[in-house]
């Protein structure tokens, strides 16, 4: 994902523990001009948000970015719901998914892409207490094994 054309502004760290991600999808954002100034200069967290589907549109709610130090008093809200851009087709898909138990859409990246801001949501099953300690478990192992295999050569 990151090539050079692309730039992190903001990351979801937590779904990643919280979450088996099992498809990731991009997304288009519809944004204020003193939102992308904002999240340029990092200003921007998706800690708390999650994608829902109101009708045939997707909103991303929860999501903070700061309100941009320079602007005057057209700036935006700190946490309004954006409207999330996708094709019809994909957002029917998308409903089927998390009509299903236990799924979820979950925000992962805020990014620029060719200058645009793009989204990554992913379609996610939330993980239990037990699963998430065996992914700690299973990623400490393979901690243990490249350390083994770097002092082996």
């Amino acid at each position: 994902m990151n090539s050079p054309s692309e730039k992190d502004l903001a990351t979801n760290r937590k779904a990643f523990h919280d979450y088996e991600i099992l498809e990731t999808y991009e997304a288009g954002i519809a944004l204020l001009g003193t939102e992308v100034k904002s999240l340029r200069d990092h200003g921007g967290s998706l800690q708390e948000a999650y994608v829902k589907i109101f009708g045939n549109e997707l909103w991303l709610i929860g999501a903070s970015i700061t309100p941009y130090r320079f602007g005057n008093i057209h700036n935006h809200e700190e946490r309004r719901d954006r409207k999330l851009l996708m094709h019809k087709k994909e957002i029917r898909k998308l409903k089927e998914y998390v009509s299903e138990k236990g799924m979820t859409l979950v925000p992962l990246v805020l990014y620029l892409k060719k200058g645009i801001v793009k989204i990554k949501i992913a379609r996610a099953k939330g993980k239990k207490l037990h699963d998430k300690r065996q992914a700690i478990k299973e990623r400490d192992e393979k901690r243990h094994i490249d350390r083994a295999m770097r002092s082996y050569e």
